[in-house]
């Protein structure tokens, strides 16, 4: 589903060009001037097609087309007018429009070309992703590939925004799940910036690197003499992020009897320091972040669920990198822009074998992996784009053999799915036929698999 703006003073046009355009499933924003819908085209921020009538009071459409050049050139335009001369056309082509509409016009026409502006809109969007991994300098995600330092343009990674951005609104506690490196400390951040506590502290503690007693000392503090080496009293990571938010990482590493007394927390908004008797109140949002399967461990009897149902209100699932193989080359583009100037300002971009490469590797590391690897090719390249031997060893392969072509001339949704037929191909030629250690080979289920090996012909 696109959203499209129409834009025309007249109102019958304007509700008849709304109602053909709904009934072929898309979103409609409808305005009754220029100005107005120019409004709305930056207020809203996912605007697909524009259809602007030519002749209109105030703001004209020749007035429109120029500010919406200005504003979003990669957004197709549309004029429609009464006037359908040769002139008219030309002038709307020059200022960018990708079609005109001739009044009076039948509703089948009115389908054809906006089908003709969206598939117009999918490719340039495409397009776009497909260039980001060759303009390095500066490189910039659009907004809607990015929250805060979040970058994802698949469809799992849309979803993740969406429940990051709803969740930010509320002082609900969130529990992320997700492999190691797929970035859960930076949803967590996400999460705190967009929230009314972003004024306040945002306060981390990594509860599989500590002992029992060290966390509990972290988590609620400890007075003076409380236990050997307590020289003086500390205040516990609880009490720091008071206003704020408190991230829990690893929490499915926390002890039985830990469990306890972090529950009693989320419970009470309440703790006593070790060794002290005075109780502390808070105003803590709590996110948690776990590689664990908590519902196994609940199942194990070694993760409370009284606990575990606390710390689950808003569960969000990071999916790992090799389950969203089209945000590697905005991954690399970024980590291209960030590393760049300081390891290697000569390098300004990958070449099309090395994206290959990343993209046809399996990620074990995930993004974190990514951005070393990235990091370490910076470190070795010579010239101005990375090239296949400048990747760390593992990404090489043993030969040619192994190496994935990135098709040329083709949008990005085809690249991804040619390299994706590329991959499962080697790995179903590797495994010799058995579709269950080509699934494992590949990362992903069996039922998956089946289904691919049927879309791409590979007996």
């Amino acid at each position: 589903m696109a959203t499209i703006l129409i834009i025309d003073d007249n109102e019958t046009i304007r509700e008849g060009l709304a109602y053909t355009v709904r009934r072929m499933g898309h979103e409609v924003l409808a305005a009754s001037s220029g100005g107005d819908g120019l409004r709305q085209f930056q207020h809203h921020g996912e605007v697909s097609f524009v259809i602007t009538d030519l002749k209109m009071e105030g703001m004209d459409g020749v007035a429109v087309l120029r500010e919406l050049r200005r504003l979003a050139p990669e957004v197709p335009t549309m004029i429609i007018t009464a006037y359908g001369t040769v002139e008219t056309a030309v002038e709307a082509m020059k200022l960018g429009a990708f079609d005109f509409l001739t009044k009076p016009f039948a509703p089948e026409v009115v389908r054809l070309k906006v089908e003709r502006a969206l598939d117009l809109a999918a490719a340039r969007r495409a397009q776009r992703l497909l260039e980001a991994h060759k303009e390095y300098l500066e490189a910039e995600i659009a907004p809607r590939h990015r929250f805060a330092d979040l970058i994802g343009a698949s469809d799992n990674m849309a979803a993740v925004f969406r429940t990051v951005q709803k969740v930010a609104r509320t002082d609900a506690t969130v529990f992320i799940h997700g492999e190691s490196g797929t970035g859960k400390e930076l949803v967590a951040r996400a999460i705190h910036e967009h929230s009314a506590r972003a004024e306040g502290p945002f306060i981390k503690v990594n509860c599989g690197a500590l002992t029992e007693t060290l966390l509990e000392s972290e988590l609620f503090g400890h007075e003076k003499g409380a236990f050997t080496g307590a020289i003086k009293t500390k205040m516990g990571r609880f009490q720091l992020a008071d206003g704020g938010t408190l991230f829990l990482d690893e929490v499915g590493d926390v002890s039985p009897a830990m469990q306890v007394k972090l529950l009693r927390v989320l419970q009470e908004h309440e703790f006593e320091r070790v060794g002290g008797e005075s109780t502390i109140k808070i105003d803590v949002r709590v996110i948690s972040a776990t590689n664990k399967d908590l519902d196994a461990e609940v199942a194990a009897g070694s993760f409370r669920e009284d606990l575990y149902y606390r710390l689950h209100i808003v569960p969000i699932a990071l999916p790992p990198l090799r389950e969203r193989r089209e945000d590697i080359p905005l991954l690399a583009t970024h980590f291209l822009a960030k590393l760049g100037p300081r390891t290697n300002p000569a390098v300004r971009g990958l070449s099309d074998s090395a994206l290959g490469r990343l993209m046809a590797y399996h990620w074990p590391g995930n993004v974190r992996e990514l951005e070393n690897v990235v990091e370490q090719a910076l470190v070795f390249a010579e010239g101005e784009h990375i090239a296949v031997e400048d990747l760390p060893a593992t990404l090489q392969g043993p030969g040619d053999g192994d190496t994935l072509d990135v098709p040329k001339e083709m949008s990005l949704p085809e690249i991804l799915e040619d390299l994706e037929r590329q991959l499962i191909r080697k790995a179903f030629d590797k495994a010799g036929g058995v579709k269950t250690e080509t699934a494992r080979l590949l990362g992903i289920k069996t039922s998956a698999l089946y289904y691919k090996l049927d879309k791409y012909g590979i007996a």
